[in-house]
């Protein structure tokens, strides 16, 4: 199969893994209609989250994700937020567009990227010195703001095992009953 893009191996990264408590930060938090600047804890009080960092929007990494996400109904399961290096622009056309605001879907903005630095998954963008994006990464957060789960792309384009991710969704989906 002709992939018709190059595969980039990606350095080791030392991010936050299951069992360590999530890196706090704020950020515009965009919905469909409106944006404002909220902590990521403020979102994890009323339930476990789905944290989902990825490339630019309109990049199709990005809407691949949000696809699958939506088709395995995960955020009918869990709350689920994006970030990337989008506009709140951006994000509100996306979540309009993939209909994600039907779901309760929401994006952090960061466009200096400077969360993704904190969570050590950050990586230049190709042939562009000074223009970084978060790696391809998913973090399943408890109410305590524990890491349950996480994963990290070690390539671009990079998936998570989207099973997985399922059935980290589910056990903490359960467990915070």
């Amino acid at each position: 199969m002709d992939l018709e893009f190059d595969v980039v191996e990606l350095g080791p990264t030392d991010h936050p893994g299951a069992g360590e408590t999530v890196p706090e930060f704020t950020r515009p938090l965009v919905s469909a209609e409106y944006w404002e600047d909220t902590a990521l804890s403020s979102l994890y009080e009323d339930g476990p989250l789905l944290l989902v960092f990825h490339s630019m929007i309109g990049a199709f990494p990005a809407t691949y994700i949000w696809q699958e996400l939506q088709e395995r109904e995960i955020p009918d399961q869990i709350d689920s937020v994006g970030l990337s290096i989008a506009t709140p622009y951006a994000h509100a056309e996306f979540i309009r567009e993939r209909n994600l605001d039907e779901q309760g879907v929401r994006f952090f903005a960061d466009p200096a990227n400077t969360v993704a630095a904190e969570y050590n998954i950050e990586m230049d963008l190709d042939g562009m010195t000074g223009i970084s994006e978060p790696r391809p990464a998913t973090f399943v957060i408890d109410m305590d703001g524990n890491i349950t789960y996480a994963w990290v792309g070690e390539t671009v384009p990079a998936f998570p095992d989207y099973d997985a991710l399922e059935a980290a969704v589910e056990t903490v989906t359960q467990t915070d009953d």
